[in-house]
């Protein structure tokens, strides 16, 4: 990794990366903090706590959402708490980069702002297609899709 003051200050690659975490942690929030965690080096015995840590919040959010009891992620602090993750998830890429935060973090918490309504509607048009557990599958594949492709190495 190079010292900050020798990192580029921008890196369109980390730009794109953070809008695609962005959006994802905007359909599935823990993924914005997950993915990062989930693909980085992390040493040791809590390298390994903060990898299952990660997974398992990832798995109980992909659960949770297909149960009738799951509310809207419109409703406060839905959005605020996707946009933090979005925000946080362009911060690690940022950093595992070495390149400047200031506009990762904002594309990310952006980016998760669009994922939440963008997810959210499309979910209430496409509710007469399928039962709304698939539309949730589908937005799942989505979503992991746009974080594996944000972390790629």
């Amino acid at each position: 990794m190079t010292r900050a003051a020798d990192a580029p200050y921008l890196s369109l690659d980390v730009l794109v990366r953070s809008v695609a975490l962005g959006v994802a942690a905007g359909s599935r929030a823990s993924l914005g903090l997950a993915a990062p965690i989930l693909t980085s080096a992390l040493p040791g015995p809590g390298g390994v706590t903060a990898k299952v840590a990660a997974g398992l919040g990832v798995a109980a959010e992909l659960t949770g959402d297909k149960l009738p009891s799951a509310g809207s992620r419109l409703e406060p602090p839905g959005p605020a708490i996707r946009m933090a993750s979005g925000a946080l998830g362009g911060l690690a890429l940022a950093r595992r980069a070495g390149v400047g935060v200031l506009a990762p973090v904002v594309l990310g918490a952006v980016a998760a702002a669009v994922g939440t309504a963008g997810g959210a509607m499309w979910r209430l048009a496409a509710s007469g297609w399928a039962p709304d557990w698939q539309l949730a599958v589908a937005e799942d594949a989505v979503a992991l899709s746009s974080a594996a492709f944000a972390v790629r190495t």
